[in-house]
């Protein structure tokens, strides 16, 4: 592509480097100059203009950023969908709520063929809803060359999808001590039922018991859902405390206490039969973002959380503060 000056002679056909106030009307940036378009800026005195001009094998930017959106989604259910390109540009919006899935250096790949084709992305693992901008495929100039066109789309290929929500319903076990009060329980139903509504996720059931062992095992027993989520009014403080106790007793199993993230250090998680459990920590009952997010979305999309998955969210792990803490981070100026 070259780009530059030219005579307004020499100008038709060429793309319009930079929008031109004329009275008749402005000419956007962007735009192919037709002869009447010349015609117009010659008789406002006009005697060159900046343009871009294609050169073989240059393909223009629309083009390029529409085949490049539509090789990055895999074929089949990406739960993903392309809008129409505007100048040079084409975004990938969510189909359906869930996770984002996201081929790390494949995405760091494509962005090294070419500084006029760029892909910026959501960082792995984000959650996303309906409509939610996942990526946006960017042309930077006016035109790039078939090949770094051709390259980067093999790069890219089949990088992005949305990994869809696999359970559908959820049952909670809220737990109460003397200084809960119903005010805090009903806080903590509102703020996990949210949760689950983004994601798709129906609360069927919501169970409210004294914070004993062996009565939540009984009713971890007796409940439906395809989750289980416990948010126990005294915060668990130990594998053997009352929470990871009570998931032990009704026959599951505790796969890990604690995790790197603030809010959100006190979770434990396991599972009952094939179900996935999740003992929130205290700052669930606030909508703000915490570390029981990033585990409730991966559970929610079939997908296993290891101890080395937990243990890599610490790089990043230090979340906004939650005013309703208890025990906040810092209490005032040193």
């Amino acid at each position: 592509m070259k780009f530059g000056a030219v005579p307004l002679e020499q100008a038709q056909g060429a793309i319009l480097a930079h929008s031109a106030d004329l009275r008749g009307g402005p000419l956007r940036k962007g735009h192919v100059l037709t002869a009447a378009d010349l015609a117009r800026m010659a008789a406002e005195g006009w005697q060159d203009v900046v343009v871009a001009r294609l050169e073989a094998g240059d393909v223009p930017e629309d083009e390029a950023a529409t085949r490049l959106a539509t090789a990055l989604v895999p074929a089949g259910d990406s739960g993903l969908m392309l809008t129409p390109p505007v100048n040079g540009r084409v975004n990938l919006k969510a189909i359906w709520p869930g996770v984002l899935s996201l081929n790390v250096p494949a995405v760091h790949g494509f962005n090294r063929i070419d500084p006029g084709i760029t892909l910026a992305t959501l960082p792995p693992l984000a959650r996303v809803a309906t409509g939610t901008l996942v990526g946006t495929v960017k042309i930077i100039t006016y035109a790039v060359p078939e090949a770094g066109l051709r390259r980067a789309a093999a790069v890219g290929e089949g990088a992005l999808r949305i990994l869809p929500v696999v359970q559908r319903t959820a049952s909670l076990l809220l737990t109460e001590v003397p200084s809960t009060g119903d005010k805090l329980t009903q806080k903590g139903r509102r703020a996990v039922e949210g949760r689950l509504r983004a994601l798709g996720i129906t609360l069927t059931e919501c169970h409210v018991m004294p914070h004993d062992a062996a009565q939540m095992a009984q009713a971890l027993r007796a409940m439906t859902g395809d989750m289980l989520l416990i948010l126990t009014g005294s915060a668990t403080s130990d594998l053997q405390d009352t929470g990871p106790q009570s998931l032990r007793m009704a026959g599951g199993q505790v796969a890990r206490f604690g995790m790197p993230v603030d809010p959100g250090n006190l979770l434990f998680h396991g599972t009952l039969g094939a179900r996935p459990v999740i003992g929130l920590p205290g700052c669930a009952r606030s909508p703000a973002l915490n570390g029981a997010d990033w585990v409730l979305e991966r559970l929610a999309c079939g997908l296993a959380v290891t101890d080395d998955d937990i243990a890599d969210m610490g790089v990043g792990g230090l979340l906004k503060e939650i005013p309703i803490r208890p025990q906040p981070r810092e209490r005032g100026p040193a």
